[in-house]
């Protein structure tokens, strides 16, 4: 029986959901987010995949929204980047019409409503959302639909399983960013050896009271030092 038999799109909306997320999950990529007691820290691989083939070796994943926030993207490259764009452009808007930074739980909120009110054709995009406000520290998941959880350790990607295990192994709550930077950095480069879609390089981004900046690469070298058996 065909889709048209049951004269109902709410079945085609249904299927095209399912196929979306089922394509999703072929997906590469490797970020996770990390709160600390003096910030947050956000993390990448580099590697951009296209079915099996690398399209790209250093691929930007984790971008910067405002001076108090940054996020890091999954999924498909061209939708990521849209809703990205997006968030930018209300937290622009939030400071110009209010004179304040937009708050980190607001930011993840309108990364909801952007991904749900796609939701009959969906972008397929995962984003965290991390920064520091008023509250603290916060890191917030948002899926394909828009759901959002609030974690203060969490993986996205196809290589999260491997990269969960590294963080809930070695995540305590209460850590500052020096001890859990290299956490983070173990996290990606165990992914880069297990998962075929993770891989290249890394990049780290840290987020406390000062604001937002990159680990460099010399720090970077200094951190894959730590971890000989996975350079």
């Amino acid at each position: 029986m065909l889709l048209s038999d049951y004269g109902d799109e709410r079945v085609e909306h249904k299927l095209s959901q399912k196929t979306a997320v089922a394509n999703a999950t072929y997906h590469g990529t490797t970020t996770v987010g990390l709160v600390c007691s003096d910030g947050v820290i956000l993390a990448t691989d580099t590697r951009v995949t296209a079915g099996g083939f690398i399209a790209h070796k250093r691929g930007k994943k984790l971008l910067q929204v405002d001076e108090n926030m940054a996020v890091t993207i999954s999924g498909g490259v061209a939708d990521a980047q849209s809703v990205v764009d997006s968030l930018r452009y209300y937290a622009r808007m939030y400071k110009v019409e209010k004179g304040i930074l937009l708050p980190i739980k607001s930011a993840a909120r309108i990364t909801s409503n952007i991904l749900y009110s796609s939701r009959y054709y969906p972008y397929i995009a995962i984003v965290l959302v991390g920064g520091v406000d008023n509250t603290g520290g916060s890191v917030y998941n948002v899926d394909f639909f828009g759901s959002v959880l609030k974690e203060n350790v969490t993986s996205t990607g196809s290589g999260s399983p491997v990269a969960l295990g590294v963080l809930e192994e070695g995540y305590e709550e209460g850590m500052s960013i020096a001890k859990a930077l290299p956490l983070a950095a173990n996290a990606i480069i165990a992914a880069t050896h297990r998962n075929v879609a993770t891989g290249d390089h890394f990049d780290i981004g840290i987020i406390d009271k000062s604001g937002f900046r990159e680990v460099s690469e010399q720090d970077k070298d200094k951190l894959l030092a730590q971890f000989p058996g996975r350079s």
